[in-house]
């Protein structure tokens, strides 16, 4: 009998652990840069079809310092390098087609835009890359003039 107390102490006290461990790392806790880029694409559906956006910064539900485009095929050790740090989730770019966009607030990721626009429905065009990035500030007026495709994607070609 106080062998299978001790064994159901052991049990309860491994549970209490594992249960209080997965309280304080919340693995299934959605990072700020996810629920931002979703954030983000509705802050646009109040605009119904095509439209120039003279401040992009109107339209970001979060505050952030600069924005970083990466060209497709830039390795992760250089985006980290550009950012400044190493954060969870980041994932190189296989296509030409693909986004690859971070914004971040006093030096920590707080949007991310990652893929092809079919699946997450914005598209952005920044021009040419000099490198393997290109950086705008929030303190830049960053136009845009966006077109929505049949398919539910909202386009944006930057304008300088």
């Amino acid at each position: 009998m106080q062998r299978k107390n001790s064994i159901l102490c052991i049990v309860g006290i491994i549970s209490v652990i594992i249960i209080g461990t997965l309280f304080i790392t919340n693995p299934f806790k959605e990072e700020i840069w996810n629920i931002n880029a979703d954030n983000l694409r509705n802050s646009f559906n109040i605009i119904s079809g095509d439209a120039d956006i003279e401040d992009l910064s109107q339209f970001t539900p979060y505050e952030w310092d600069v924005l970083y485009s990466f060209a497709p095929y830039t390795p992760k050790e250089k985006i980290y390098e550009t950012i400044g740090y190493k954060w969870d989730n980041i994932t190189e770019s296989v296509s030409e087609g693909m986004n690859q966009i971070v914004f971040v607030k006093d030096g920590k990721v707080v949007c991310y835009l990652y893929g092809y626009p079919e699946n997450i429905k914005l598209g952005f065009n920044f021009g040419e890359y000099k490198g393997s990035y290109i950086k705008l500030t929030s303190e830049q007026n960053l136009f845009f003039k966006t077109t929505v495709f049949d398919n539910g994607v909202r386009y944006f070609n930057y304008i300088k």
